[in-house]
């Protein structure tokens, strides 16, 4: 009876730390939302928007929510309005607490699990693209309730 309780402790463990920590917090795919601005700044609603990473792409309107495969890689974004430059940008992927918490525990196997399946990253939550600009967008900048500011690929923050 007492080597069965071991046993069974011993082969929980072995589950915990074959799981990654980010796949238990996260799921695989994360809600984005896309606006789109023209070159004065002003909104622009239901312009046609292609997100895409290594696990496929993703359409959406701008004013809207895209969900979108996580993943260690970028993710870039085109957005195109009749009469307007197409607006380009990309967003930067970043590794998550998930992944910290597989890196302190010990979940080696799970970080790479995580990293694997793209769990262990986040990409912006809320970015706005602007017709005729390049932009990338950092969750790093992220602030609760507010659209991640761009900064042209060259480092200077975008003028609104």
């Amino acid at each position: 009876m007492k080597h069965t309780k071991i046993l069974y402790a011993l082969v929980g463990m072995a589950v915990a730390m074959t799981t990654g920590c980010a796949s238990i917090v996260n799921d695989s795919s994360q809600a984005i939302k896309v606006d789109t601005l023209d070159e004065s700044g002003k909104t622009v609603s239901g312009a046609e928007c292609q997100l895409s990473n290594d696990f496929g792409q993703f359409s959406v309107r701008s004013g809207n929510t895209a969900m979108v495969h996580r993943s260690s890689k970028d993710l870039d974004i085109v957005c195109k309005e009749s009469g307007m430059k197409d607006g380009t940008a990309r967003a930067v992927s970043r590794a998550n607490a998930g992944m910290a918490g597989n890196i302190i525990f010990g979940g080696g196997i799970g970080a790479i699990i995580d990293h694997n399946k793209g769990t262990a990253y986040t990409y912006p939550t809320w970015v706005q693209l602007q017709f005729g600009k390049t932009l990338v967008f950092d969750r790093s900048m992220e602030k609760d309730g507010m659209p991640v500011p761009g900064a042209h690929p060259t480092g200077a923050t975008a003028q609104k």
